[in-house]
C-alpha cells in the first residue's frame, strides 16, 4: 500500500509540472520578409499530442525549382522559450509561441526588434517586434 501511495505521489507531481501545451496540430509562421533571389523559406510548427514540438522549413529554388527542407524536434513544449537550429544552413534562433503568434526572442526569452521584422504594409516602421501570426 506504501508503494502505490508514492507511486501515485510522483505520477501526480510529474503531471503537475508538466507544461501543457497552447495547441496541438500545425502553424505556419512567417517572422521577417524574405529578400528575393533563390525563395524565402515557408517555416512551420507542429505542436505533437505528448507535447514535443517540431519545427521544420521547406524553401523553393525559384531557378530550378528545387526544394530544400528539414524538420527538427526542439524538445517539449517550453512557454519561456524554445531553441531551434536547423542543420541544413546551421542556423540557431530562439522562440516562444502561444494560440496565436509566435515570437522571435533571444536566448532569456526576451522578444526581438528588428527593421527587417516590419510588416511590408508598415514601410516607415522601424524596429518592430519579430513575430508572426499562427497560421492553420
Amino acid at each position: 500500500m506504501k508503494n502505490i501511495f508514492i507511486t501515485l505521489m510522483c505520477l501526480f507531481g510529474i503531471i503537475s509540472f508538466a507544461q501543457s501545451t497552447p495547441f496541438t496540430g500545425k502553424r505556419n509562421f512567417n517572422i521577417e520578409n524574405g529578400a528575393s533571389g533563390s525563395g524565402t523559406p515557408a517555416y512551420y510548427l507542429d505542436v505533437k499530442k505528448n507535447g514535443n514540438v517540431h519545427f521544420g522549413f521547406l524553401q523553393v529554388n525559384q531557378a530550378d525549382q528545387t526544394e530544400t527542407k528539414e524538420e527538427i524536434n526542439a524538445g517539449k513544449y517550453n512557454p519561456k522559450v524554445m531553441k531551434v537550429h536547423f542543420k541544413t544552413y546551421n542556423e540557431t534562433f530562439y522562440v516562444k509561441f502561444n494560440k496565436e503568434k509566435i515570437y522571435l526572442t533571444d536566448e532569456k526569452g526576451n522578444i526581438k526588434k528588428s527593421d527587417d521584422c516590419c510588416p511590408v504594409s508598415e514601410l516607415a516602421s522601424i524596429n518592430c517586434n519579430c513575430e508572426s501570426i499562427l497560421y492553420k
